[in-house]
């Protein structure tokens, strides 16, 4: 498409996506990785909060949560999810839709391994999404869990990431008098070549 330069330029939209988060990481104060991620549960009613993205790879994005967590329960009972990221200092977000799988293996054994001993720690700890009575419970577990477990805790059974593998993927920019610049990419499978179209702000 003979106008889709600049920041929108080029042919892999995941390159483009890792890019713009290069930029966002030089210009965004707090959590640059901060994602909406939007799921649906068992009656349709959709959800939606706030996860740090891990990864972007060459044909996905990935997360990590508590697979007994509510989200993970609506991931995994649908199959799909959607997330958009905005960054207010670029002026930019980016928009995805997708089919969700699981990432339990090496990869996820890396991730928990580089994270600090306080939130692996943690991630033993929280039972993610269930009612608790009060933090002296929650740290009365973190005190268990880390006598249980000691100072190198392998990564817990419930706890993992998740790959979205996109079928949609649209790329936002302000534009003054807000006559934004959009360009989606769509494929109708994982398996399709992209389309690339540009939309009305």
């Amino acid at each position: 498409m003979s106008d889709r330069s600049g920041i929108f330029a080029g042919n892999d939209p995941f390159v483009i996506a890792k890019t713009w988060m290069s930029d966002a990481q030089e210009s965004e104060l707090n959590d640059p990785n901060a994602i909406a991620l939007s799921t649906v549960d068992a009656e349709g009613l959709p959800n939606a909060r706030m996860v740090l993205l891990k990864d972007i790879e060459d044909a996905a994005f990935v997360f990590y949560t508590n697979y007994e967590s509510a989200k993970a329960a609506e991931l995994d009972g649908a199959g799909k999810a959607a997330f958009v990221m905005h960054w207010k200092s670029l002026r930019r977000q980016i928009r995805v839709r997708g089919l969700v799988s699981k990432e339990e293996g090496p990869q996820a054994d890396a991730y928990y391994t580089s994270r600090s001993l306080k939130s692996r720690l943690g991630a033993w700890a929280s039972q993610q999404s269930r009612p608790l009575s009060g933090r002296p419970a929650l740290m009365a577990e973190v005190a268990k869990v880390t006598a249980l477990h000691g100072p190198s805790p392998k990564r817990p059974p419930f706890w993992g990431g998740y790959r979205i593998t996109p079928v949609e993927i649209e790329f936002w920019a302000d534009g003054a008098f807000r006559l934004h610049d959009r360009f989606v990419w769509r494929r109708p499978t994982v398996e399709s070549a992209w389309d690339v179209s540009r939309l009305n702000p």
